[in-house]
């Protein structure tokens, strides 16, 4: 039954913390409100810490908290060295830098460069006249002779990506909604200003930065039409009608990375991350010939792949295989962008989900709540806030069930909130976090039970990666390092599968098993295990 493959060798035990991290998402909208106004803040985070400290988690990633008039909910950045009050002010976020410290917690911020809000000083000084000093800072052309915009590019949330402005009687490029004129970073003024931004926040103490939609970053919009894409069908997203192969990944986009890592490598010990997308081309060369881009590009293969265990098995494959020599891995199964993965796979499936992320090679990114099993939330037309949504309603686009707030408790707001919050609370089926801790059997302590087993078991963060099976709705793989070997067993299915492998078990989705010496393993519908033969 067993496939045999060359095993993937790991880094030396000397790895940096990122490469030993378990981080975890936080979108501060919806983590904990602190002072009664329906959307969490900074100060909420910080009265939550002991629970990350708990949960065993490394790093907290924070989506953005910079000043914006919240149109598409701060990725629109009216001010790059500020706090917005909805979160607090820079003295909140000194303070939980310093609390995080000191509970041994990392902080990675969100950082947002391929645009700004359009009330953006340097937008506002830009669209002033064509001879204004910053005019250069965006990308600005003009219309075609019967007045239609540059080229045929469609944005990310559909419709054309140039919006008219009268007053200077030219098109702005806008990758996103028209309130986020794309920055040019191309012109070394706009380049010298945001690197800035980096050095500002990591002066401050943040130990890594999670860069959005790198992937955009230097769009060719002299290049023309977009081709189209021969694959389209009506039910899927307009900005995939055309192949993205001038407005996205571009040459550039790799250069300005290198300008980043170059600054992120002025200060010791930081990890840059990077919201790539594309082919598996693209996001591998995101780490850089010499592994002088990102850290860690993100590979958001799973979000979208099939759901069953040779799809995913092929899948790790592939990506391993296609890492540069000496990159680091990593995996991401949920965002605040996405379905949650427990809608994804279906709720049975959560605990194997759960396992396989957290074992597989290389650096895990954990979602708020994916811990509790939740689900994606339906969300009433009247209660949509995301502006995706809004744009092309009726696609399933909306990104708003993946954002509703925690449910700590059994309150009201669930412990969110005193008042109605931004978004409706949603509780998993295993209840908020303080039934979870209270229930040996419940998703919160399996994934604590995980991640403690993870800490205790060198070869499950620097072991080498082996296939063992993907036959059978079973997916077992091999996770060594020196003479420790240990095996992860996810059965796909809600049928009961045989496995030919045996031993001690150290984890089961199933608590009644844990710690049982088992022969030959037969998994149980849904049960994900960690054995040590």
């Amino acid at each position: 039954m067993y496939k045999e493959m060359e095993a993937i060798t790991a880094d030396p035990t000397t790895a940096s913390w990122w490469q030993k991290a378990i981080i975890y998402q936080v979108y501060p909208r919806s983590f904990q409100d602190s002072n009664g106004d329906g959307i969490g803040d900074l100060a909420g985070i910080e009265t939550r810490l002991d629970y990350l400290v708990d949960l065993g988690v490394d790093a907290i990633w924070i989506s953005p908290i910079f000043p914006s008039p919240m149109t598409d909910f701060g990725y629109d950045v009216t001010d790059y060295c500020d706090i917005d009050p909805m979160f607090g002010t820079l003295a909140d976020f000194d303070r939980l830098v310093v609390s995080a410290h000191a509970k041994g917690l990392k902080i990675v911020l969100d950082f947002v460069p391929s645009h700004t809000s359009d009330r953006h000083p340097w937008f506002v000084e830009s669209r002033s006249s064509r001879n204004n000093p910053k005019r250069d800072w965006y990308i600005w052309r003009d219309a075609k002779p019967d007045g239609s915009p540059p080229n045929n590019w469609i944005s990310e949330f559909g419709g054309p990506s140039w919006t008219w402005d009268e007053a200077t009687g030219q098109y702005y490029h806008n990758t996103f909604l028209s309130e986020q004129p794309a920055l040019n970073w191309r012109n070394p003024e706009v380049q010298a200003a945001m690197l800035d931004v980096i050095r500002f926040w990591y002066a401050r103490g943040v130990d890594g930065l999670r860069v959005d939609a790198i992937t955009h970053i230097a769009p060719d919009v002299d290049k023309g039409d977009n081709p189209p894409n021969p694959d389209w069908q009506a039910h899927m997203s307009p900005t995939h009608s055309h192949l993205q192969v001038h407005s996205k990944n571009t040459p550039e986009s790799y250069e300005m990375t290198r300008f980043m890592r170059k600054v992120s490598d002025e200060f010791p010990d930081r990890a840059l991350i990077g919201e790539t997308s594309g082919t598996l081309e693209d996001v591998m060369r995101y780490y850089g010939d010499d592994l002088d881009l990102f850290h860690l590009p993100f590979n958001f293969a799973l979000l979208t792949a099939p759901w069953d265990a040779e799809h995913i098995a092929g899948l790790v494959e592939t990506y391993e295989t296609a890492l540069p020599d000496g990159a680091w891995p990593n995996w991401v199964l949920g965002n605040h962008d996405c379905a949650r993965i427990a809608s994804r796979s279906g709720p049975a499936q959560a605990a194997v989900a759960a396992m396989m992320l957290l074992t597989l090679r290389g650096t895990p990114t954990l979602y708020q709540g994916d811990e509790l099993g939740m689900e994606s939330a339906p969300i009433a037309p009247h209660e949509v806030q995301d502006p995706w949504e809004k744009r092309v309603p009726g696609l399933g686009l909306g990104r708003d069930p993946a954002r509703t707030p925690m449910p700590w408790d059994t309150g009201a707001q669930s412990g969110f909130s005193p008042v109605a919050s931004w978004l409706p609370v949603h509780v998993p089926s295993g209840g908020p976090v303080s039934a979870q801790e209270q229930d040996p059997g419940s998703m919160l302590a399996f994934v604590k039970a995980l991640i403690a087993l993870r800490r205790s078991e060198p070869a499950l963060v620097e072991g080498s990666y082996r296939l063992v099976t993907s036959e059978n709705d079973v997916f077992v793989f091999e996770r060594s390092l020196g003479c420790d070997t240990l095996y992860v067993c996810l059965n796909f299915s809600n049928e009961a599968r045989p496995v030919d492998v045996g031993g001690m078990c150290l984890l089961s989705s199933n608590p009644e098993r844990t710690g049982a010496l088992l022969g030959r393993l037969k998994l149980e519908p849904n049960e994900a295990v960690i054995l040590c033969p």
